[in-house]
């Protein structure tokens, strides 16, 4: 199986539930170390580019703006938001990152242009763990990962040539929810979800994900045109988080909820009650 390169955004906040059932990772966003700890949150998948065998992000093609100085590197490459140009964003390249310690060792930062290109010039030939895109002016950034996104995709970079990174795609996280409230109690056979409509998106992608982990959700991923949806399907009893994505038409990423909403259901099937066979009693 070939590996995928994933484009993760990692929040403050813990979706620990949620990631063990989702059917496939998509993204999350770091606070950059210099900050914190964070825990993994979905992200958008990058279509169509490819890792190499041993974890690399292949350079694409592209046309030099400069050349770099004799024996170091330049690393090219472009923030998209909604398909079009993200200028003025913060691009940061990390020797070392990951998801939970964030940016280390030798670092570089630009911005990208009113083009949404970025340029790192000049840079020392060598293995760099992260290349990470800051969301417009959060402290959340967007980065490649391998596999499930437990560890940041690496670039090799070689002396006297320019490395053409892949496209950024940003997505925020701006989607307001109307109902369920955070905390409400709703019953499971009249549950709807509202939320505001969101400018450009086409469609929306609703995940209902139990605290329990003995509980499957019959609503992940599950796609959504318009800006409400009647659950239809039986609920267990219990509590659950909602996640709401926003897409465009040609399906990327566009943002996804601005806070975590948890809400318990009532009135639905009970929890299995667990199996305690004990033997019997020595007499």
């Amino acid at each position: 199986m070939r590996n995928t390169f994933l484009v993760l955004l990692i929040a403050i906040a813990s979706f620990a539930f949620a990631c063990k059932q989702e059917t496939t990772t998509k993204g999350n966003t770091t606070t950059d170390k210099s900050n914190t700890t964070a825990d993994k949150k979905e992200a958008n998948k990058q279509p169509g580019t490819q890792l190499t065998k041993d974890g690399y992000v292949p350079s694409e093609t592209g046309t030099e703006k400069e050349k770099p100085e004799a024996g170091k590197a330049n690393v090219q490459g472009k923030a998209l938001f909604n398909e079009k140009p993200a200028a003025g964003v913060e691009a940061k390249l990390c020797e070392k990152f990951s998801t939970f310690m964030g940016c280390s060792g030798q670092q570089y930062t630009t911005k990208t242009d009113e083009n949404g290109e970025y340029l790192f010039k000049n840079v020392e030939p060598k293995d760099y763990e992260g290349l990470i895109v800051k969301v417009f002016n959060t402290p959340s950034y967007v980065f490649a990962a391998q596999s499930m996104g437990i560890s940041a995709a690496k670039y090799k970079f070689e002396a006297d040539k320019t490395f053409f990174a892949p496209p950024t795609n940003l997505f925020k996280s701006d989607v307001k929810a109307q109902s369920p409230k955070a905390n409400a109690k709703v019953d499971a056979k009249t549950l709807e979800i509202k939320w505001d409509a969101y400018p450009e998106a086409t469609y929306y992608k609703i995940g209902l994900y139990p605290k329990e982990v003995k509980v499957t959700s019959p609503y992940i991923n599950f796609k959504v045109e318009g800006n409400s949806f009647k659950a239809d399907k039986p609920l267990t009893n219990g509590e659950y988080r909602l996640k709401i994505d926003a897409f465009n038409a040609n399906d990327v990423k566009l943002s996804q909820l601005n806070e975590d909403v948890k809400f318990n259901v009532t009135g639905g099937e009970e929890l299995p009650v667990a199996n305690t066979n004990t033997a019997p009693a020595n007499k």
